[in-house]
């Protein structure tokens, strides 16, 4: 019984072709794509085909990866993505033995420079703040002098709030005073875009104008309360933010 259950359910899934997969953005009126959940490069030849497809469309391109790509497959999607959303789960041979299983990310580090070097895309970094594996003060601290010194202190950096769940189901939830610290350190390396994740109604959800302090955007978890952009131009001073808005 239980086998046929599974063919029934096989029959009703459908393949989505890369063409098809763009024709279906542009009929809901999406400005772009973004590739993500799993990780994009394991359907490497996919994201390939749709990204060049929706460039040639005039769409805006994204990929969410954990960076692990080698650089000849980089390049080989360099051509036809705009941004590139990159996890950062620390900055100690220890965290992503733990976390990922891999003795070296050094990987990770030159997939994000590459990427925002060679292809010029515009790259942000994400680190979810784990309880005891990375969220002590000097590697947090590492990760923000790498992404200043290596990306452009504009470079947007979102420390999420980690929620127990199945391997790490038995930590706790982060607590929001240590993901404020992170964001002080962030800011305090000069850093320009700090974020805070995963807690709605927090002021480190909100986007704040570089030279004039004004409030920009205002956010409450996927949703914009307030927006006081022209295109991407502050209203109150002209000041330039990068990205797309």
């Amino acid at each position: 019984m239980a086998h046929a259950q599974v063919e029934e359910e096989a029959k009703k899934e459908k393949i989505i072709t890369p063409p098809e997969l763009i024709e279906m953005a542009i009929t809901k009126g999406c400005r772009g794509i973004s590739w993500t959940y799993n990780e994009p490069t394991i359907w490497l030849e996919y994201l390939k085909e749709g990204a060049e497809i929706a460039k040639a469309k005039g769409l805006l391109t994204n990929v969410v990866t954990n960076g692990y790509i080698t650089a000849e497959a980089l390049d080989y999607l360099g051509p036809f993505l705009d941004s590139f959303r990159m996890d950062l789960k620390g900055f100690k041979k220890e965290t992503y033995a733990q976390i990922a299983h891999i003795d070296d990310f050094t990987p990770v580090l030159n997939s994000a420079e590459r990427a925002k070097v060679k292809w010029r895309m515009h790259v942000e970094i994400i680190t979810n703040v784990i309880p005891g594996v990375n969220d002590d003060e000097e590697e947090l601290k590492n990760i923000a002098w790498w992404i200043k010194d290596t990306l452009g202190k504009e470079t947007p950096w979102h420390l999420t709030r980690f929620y127990p769940h199945y391997q790490l189901a038995h930590l706790s939830p982060t607590r929001l005073e240590v993901l404020e610290k992170g964001r002080k350190i962030g800011l305090e390396v000069g850093l320009v875009f700090v974020y805070l994740g995963n807690v709605p109604g927090h002021e480190g959800e909100n986007t704040y104008c570089p030279k004039c302090h004004s409030l920009l955007i205002r956010r409450w978890h996927l949703a914009i309360l307030e927006n006081n952009l022209c295109q991407n131009k502050c209203k109150i001073c002209g000041f330039t933010l990068p990205g797309r808005f």
